[in-house]
């Protein structure tokens, strides 16, 4: 009867949750350079606060972690239960017919850059807890939601809440996909560095991308060149089938390629802008490193070229992307962001990238080890009841080349919120979640939460 009144509740929470979502996608909480009280800059620490009031608002206690991040507690048992969310988000990026940071309304989807990944989710667990609580569900576990400041970057926050709390064993992360996730890849992220080739097509400007787990959408180059350049590009665009476009000016040729953006560890139907233009460059008559990345990395996404091409069963191909690639100070710099399966080596990996990148500096960004939590435990078959209670559907754990904050659990796995047949949108323009989907993952938590935590 208890269990029922939680549904009940819920049902009743639409128009608050939705009203506090908008408010959560209006703060653009993309990190910045750290100020006082604010390390990952002034609109995160914003988007902090603002959840931290809600949470209060609904009747929980909260506790701020000088800024890095926060925790919501139900319950008093000494055993918890983690739920790890995320509320800063990544720049908004090209191609957005929307706008990102206003929480916009249309035929049931709410749009703007976080509605996905992560405020969405996160604010629904929230949610789950609040109909729990109202519910009078007995607890022998307590809950814990703990909401960092840092996922999209250099998970500082997780670092700096863990020595400061024990961070529970046992939980999910709304940060992903139905039915759930029990696999991890491991991460592997390059720092590249090479001096500018003093021979060969000379390139005056180029920047492209803010992040390395993000596909770019659109790169753009300043040549030397004028209208044989462009004519060369317009030919290699007709050959190849690739939208490359190039303008002549009084500074040199403007280059563009328009690529098709996501999340670096989904690259499949995606197209790295980056890779087009070091293909264009190197086409133009480039050299030096320009020529070594069109060769080794290119467009490819499986790192075959740089001798890192790899899979297994249980977690699938290695994934490598090239967020960054910029032209400062008479150096390139590019990042390269590699998801590694379960039994990859990383050492061996590393070796191989580097040997292929002769005349490169090459520097270990972040590197993280794979996640697996074994698709026969308690909580993996817990969540996958819960889920197949709520929709209907037959529940199989997956694998991902993404990173959660699940791998800071001994025992943790991704779990929601996107469904298995939606569009996932996450670090893609227009992101944007449906409000009935979004209602059906609040059951869905809260169903799951009852299961690891009710007496």
């Amino acid at each position: 009867m208890m269990e029922k009144k939680v549904y009940e509740l819920i049902d009743s929470y639409r128009d608050a949750y939705t009203e506090m979502l908008q408010r959560w996608i209006r703060v653009p909480s993309v990190r910045s350079d750290a100020e006082d009280g604010a390390p990952f800059g002034r609109d995160v620490r914003k988007m902090l606060d603002t959840a931290m009031e809600d949470a209060r608002s609904l009747g929980f206690p909260v506790r701020d972690f000088d800024g890095y991040a926060c925790d919501v507690t139900l319950g008093d048992a000494e055993e918890k239960i983690a739920v790890l969310g995320h509320l800063d988000v990544v720049p908004v990026g090209d191609g957005w017919t929307k706008p990102p940071f206003e929480g916009l309304i249309e035929n049931g989807r709410m749009y703007g850059r976080g509605t996905n990944d992560d405020k969405g989710p996160a604010l629904a667990s929230l949610f789950a807890m609040k109909a729990i609580k109202e519910a009078g569900i007995p607890l022998k576990k307590s809950i814990r939601l703990i909401l960092g400041c840092d996922e999209e970057s250099e998970w500082q926050d997780m670092a700096y809440y863990g020595a400061h709390e024990q961070i529970p064993d046992v939980g999910f992360s709304p940060d992903a996909s139905f039915p759930l996730i029990n696999t991890e890849k491991g991460m592997l992220v390059l720092a590249v560095f090479a001096p500018v080739s003093q021979s060969g097509l000379k390139i005056l400007e180029l920047s492209t991308g803010d992040r390395v787990n993000v596909i770019p959408g659109e790169c753009r180059a300043l040549v030397e060149g004028n209208e044989d350049t462009a004519a060369q590009v317009r030919a290699y665009a007709e050959k190849t089938g690739l939208p490359y476009t190039a303008e002549v000016t009084d500074k040199g040729v403007w280059l563009k390629a328009v690529g098709i953006p996501g999340h670096s560890a989904y690259p499949e139907g995606k197209r790295n802008a980056i890779g087009m233009m070091l293909l264009l460059l190197k086409e133009l008559g480039a050299d030096g490193p320009i020529a070594t990345l069109a060769d080794k990395v290119g467009m490819e996404h499986d790192g075959r070229s740089l001798g890192c091409a790899c899979r297994d069963e249980i977690s699938e191909e290695l994934t490598c992307n090239m967020g960054i690639l910029k032209l400062e100070n008479g150096k390139w710099f590019c990042t390269l962001d590699m998801r590694c399966p379960v039994t990859a080596d990383q050492e061996k990996l590393k070796e191989s990238a580097i040997g292929n990148l002769q005349g490169f500096e090459v520097y270990i960004g972040t590197q993280k080890p794979p996640h697996h939590v074994p698709a026969e435990s308690e909580l993996v078959s817990s969540l996958l009841a819960a889920y197949e209670e709520e929709t209907g559907l037959e529940g199989k754990p997956m694998s991902t080349g993404g990173g959660t904050y699940a791998k800071v659990l001994k025992q943790g796995v991704a779990f929601g919120a996107l469904f298995p047949d939606e569009e996932d949108l996450a670090h893609q323009a227009d992101e944007y979640e449906e409000i009935d989907r979004l209602m059906l993952a609040m059951k869905i938590y809260a169903n799951a939460l009852i299961r690891l935590a009710a007496e």
